[in-house]
């Protein structure tokens, strides 16, 4: 009997996530929408996940109208978004009531199927989303994100499973975000979750590791119901296996997609093209990376740590990172990577590694783990870690979310208040607005103040031209260098980079050249005598805690930073007195510059 394979497409949302750091525009997507809308996918992924952040942190786009303009250009083809529960698309927990809104406006915008999971893996954090999805008529998919742990056993996977069942999940997904999943592994799970459920199952694996169309094929055996994929010029490496590969594995069996590969192929050159332009976002790998196996890091993660740690100076550390991650993954209690959970282990491996010493500077999302503040980890967190951030207190036992009080109406208030002090123009539907600025306070204000002024944000990628290495700066002549590498020093707004173009037309790295200007601003003032605590990485100034004259004592918190999108509690290193505070909230800093001076 007939049972044809249904495939999510994946272009618009985590193919361009795990490959190109999140940039594609909406501008990119809208030319290919009516093709895509006649394929025959069962869904089509185009919201959610890291896509709002990066709409209003370097797009300047509005994510709101983007789903709206998707859904339009698409109608015979269901919308779904990625939501993290309880975490909604954000880092922290939210109160109920800004869940349920959240997910009435993505419906009322748009999305058809949500795709909700937890980054802990804990059910608790998924009910009220999950329940706030079947109000609306929405399709509710329950995740399991995957990993590997002496902890996460089959009939554990079976178990939550079937707690999602219980909750009312229309179906259930298997989140491979890593591309861990063994083949026989893979048929072992479908074939229990089939056996003890009776819900649809979904799977995604990540082509990092080179397992993931073995994996699906064994799945297919399995019974697998649907499954996630990538069109070809914008799949594998990072990403995912491609869609035509999938409709070619079935082609002529009773799992036959019946999807058109001509027609795939004009989408997919489509893309091609559309990639190019965004080529200095794209990472290094170029085939298979199998240190995943050991350092377990989702596609996503590591272009983003590539992006980051070429931010900090630091992209030589890069293996030193990877070697770290599973031993902060297993001090926080064999938590799975996936978002958020992936940026703070990920950003705490970066502290450790670049401070010279584990555990010198903790972020207040792992002190937040270590504490319960995310919910319950599937093993036992380190104990002394834990008892060093508690400082006496208790952890948290209970639904993380019982402790938060209803936001919506402060948060409605607090953002029409400053819109009218500030001048900001709010959507016609403020309460998109509102939940923009709820899941994002300070990025999400940026946005609102500049959502008419693209200046503010990224420029917008343009097509590349016959030579390489075009900068929006001054530019002087490549240094000639072997292998098709070429050097640019690079002037922006004042500032000199050197740059290193590979042969693909990618940055392979950015350096920021010392100069006169830049030694004097890094001295401490005057009044400064004393030791200067220096930023232990690139980043902007949070919030000021510390005043000057103030008296402190070593570990007391002076300032906060935001890098890496993780905040970072910076403290004095001894008794004293603030003599000096070189930075203000909102400044940018880079390694090594003077924030303040204690003596």
């Amino acid at each position: 009997m007939s049972k044809p394979l249904l495939l999510t497409e994946l272009v618009l949302r985590d193919a361009h996530q795990s490959l190109l750091a999140t940039r594609m525009r909406l501008d990119d997507m809208l030319p290919i929408a009516e093709k895509l809308d006649k394929v025959g996918y069962w869904s089509m992924e185009s919201w959610g996940g890291a896509t709002f952040d990066s709409c209003i942190r370097y797009l300047g786009e509005d994510p709101w109208e983007r789903i709206r303009e998707l859904s339009k250009a698409m109608p015979n083809t269901r919308q779904q978004m990625l939501l993290r529960g309880q975490n909604l698309l954000g880092y922290r927990h939210y109160a109920d009531d800004v869940v349920r809104r959240f997910v009435e406006r993505a419906k009322e915008n748009g999305v058809d199927v949500f795709r909700i999971f937890d980054a802990m893996n804990d059910v608790r954090n998924l009910k009220t989303a999950i329940k706030a999805a079947k109000d609306v008529e929405g399709h509710a998919q329950g995740t399991l994100s995957y990993t590997v742990s002496p902890v996460h056993t089959l009939d554990k996977w079976v178990e939550m499973a079937q707690e999602l069942e219980d909750l009312g999940c229309d179906s259930l997904f298997i989140k491979d975000m890593a591309g861990l999943l063994r083949p026989n592994d893979a048929y072992e799970l479908v074939s229990a979750l089939k056996e003890k459920t009776d819900l649809p199952i979904s799977m995604q694996c990540h082509a990092t590791t080179g397992l993931s169309v073995a994996t699906y094929q064994k799945a297919i055996d399995a019974g697998i119901d649907m499954l996630d994929t990538a069109i070809s010029s914008m799949s594998m490496t990072y990403g995912h296996s491609p869609t035509e590969t999938l409709v070619a594995m079935t082609e002529g069996t009773d799992r036959d997609t019946g999807l058109s590969l001509p027609d795939l192929a004009e989408i997919a050159s489509y893309f091609r093209d559309v990639r190019k332009k965004y080529a200095q976002f794209e990472g290094s790998l170029k085939g298979v990376d199998a240190r995943i196996l050991l350092a377990q890091v989702p596609g996503g993660m590591l272009t983003n740590m590539e992006n980051q740690l070429k931010e900090q100076g630091a992209i030589d550390k890069f293996d030193e990172v990877l070697e770290e991650i599973p031993k902060v993954r297993e001090d926080l209690g064999f938590i799975p990577l996936v978002t958020p959970t992936s940026q703070i282990v990920g950003t705490q491996a970066v502290l450790n590694v670049l401070s010279g010493e584990r555990y010198a500077n903790i972020s207040k999302e792992t002190a937040a783990v270590l504490k319960g503040e995310y919910g319950a980890t599937a093993a036992e967190v380190n104990k002394e870690l834990q008892k060093r951030v508690l400082d006496g207190a208790e952890p948290i036992t209970c639904r993380p979310a019982d402790l938060i009080d209803d936001e919506m109406d402060a948060l409605t208030d607090e953002l029409k208040k400053t819109a009218k002090e500030q001048d900001i123009r709010l959507a016609d539907n403020v309460e998109d607005d509102v939940l923009t600025y709820a899941l994002f306070p300070q990025i999400g204000l940026k946005f609102l103040k500049n959502r008419d002024n693209p200046d503010a944000f990224e420029p917008a990628p343009e097509e590349p031209s016959e030579s390489s290495g075009q900068t929006s700066g001054k530019e002087s002549a490549a240094a000639p260098s072997s292998g098709g590498v070429e050097l640019y020093d690079v002037e922006v707004d004042g500032q000199k980079f050197s740059v290193k173009v590979g042969p693909s037309g990618q940055i392979d790295s950015v350096q920021a050249q010392s100069s006169s200007n830049d030694q004097q601003a890094s001295k401490p003032a005057s009044n400064g005598e004393g030791t200067t605590i220096k930023a232990p990485l690139a980043g902007n100034i949070f919030k000021v805690v510390a005043k000057e004259g103030s008296q402190v004592k070593a570990g007391d918190v002076v300032l906060v930073m935001e890098a890496m999108k993780m905040e970072t509690d910076i403290k004095a290193e001894s008794d004293g007195t603030v003599n000096a505070i070189h930075v203000k909230e909102g400044d940018a800093v880079t390694v090594g510059d003077s924030l303040v001076t204690v003596g």
